[in-house]
């Protein structure tokens, strides 16, 4: 386990947007508590509350991947109307402790979905 520091900074912060992630036309996560991510060189990512994504269109599969920093990744396959992304999302179910604000939250592959702000008065 390796600690975020100068060399290999990681930020988190929480959003003052409204975000929503979309595929075909099923809206299947949407919060205004998402977290964005920002580790060393990376593209910000963004981490949804499970409470605020429909759970029942993702199927856990048996791929996992390992990051010094943050632990022990899972992976999910997005199914929906026949149209299957396999590994499409991923979570740190256990994270390391200086990644705790992540844990009970998703994050998807941009190029497998539509992630996009709400306008407030939506």
């Amino acid at each position: 386990m390796k600690i975020p520091g100068p060399d290999h900074p990681i930020t988190i912060t929480p959003t003052a947007r409204r975000l929503r992630v979309k595929i075909h036309d099923h809206v299947i996560a949407d919060s205004v508590d998402v977290l964005m991510l920002k580790e060393a060189s990376y593209p910000e990512v963004a981490y949804f509350p499970r409470a605020d994504v429909e759970m029942g269109f993702l199927g856990k599969t048996d791929k996992s991947t390992n990051c010094p920093y943050k632990g022990d990744a899972s992976y999910f396959t997005l199914h929906i109307d026949g149209d299957i992304r396999e590994n499409a999302v991923w979570s740190y179910e256990a994270p390391y402790p200086a990644m705790e604000e992540i844990k009970d939250r998703v994050a998807f592959y941009p190029n497998q979905v539509e992630i996009y702000a709400v306008d407030p008065d939506v």
